[in-house]
């Protein structure tokens, strides 16, 4: 006799849900530089997201022109006072406190 269609629907393999957005594709999930890890909703401001997530990033003019709040998002330097939280296609990001030499 065949499977019922639940019980194969229920053994198919799903994706890991730490490596992949949620269904909606409207939460993320970040990897913070201290190792922690915390789901956060695409759009979100950066500071926002960044406290949620038990994180401190450094603020100056909270306008974007200071440049105090730039952090690396997978490697691409954002202002985190002006700019959200993307999508991501693999549904991960990878946060790291950018340095700057003359700040």
């Amino acid at each position: 006799m065949p499977e019922p269609i639940a019980a194969r629907e229920s053994s198919a393999a799903q994706p890991d849900p730490s490596t992949t957005a949620d269904a909606s594709g409207r939460n993320v999930l970040v990897r913070w530089p201290d190792g922690r890890e915390s789901r956060e909703s695409v759009g979100c401001d950066w500071l926002a997201a960044a406290q949620a997530g038990g994180q401190s990033i450094p603020t100056g003019c909270l306008g974007g022109s200071c440049g105090a709040c730039e952090i690396e998002v997978n490697g691409q330097v954002v202002r985190a006072c002006v700019a959200t939280v993307p999508a991501s296609r693999a549904g991960v990001l990878r946060v790291e406190l950018a340095s700057d030499p003359y700040w």
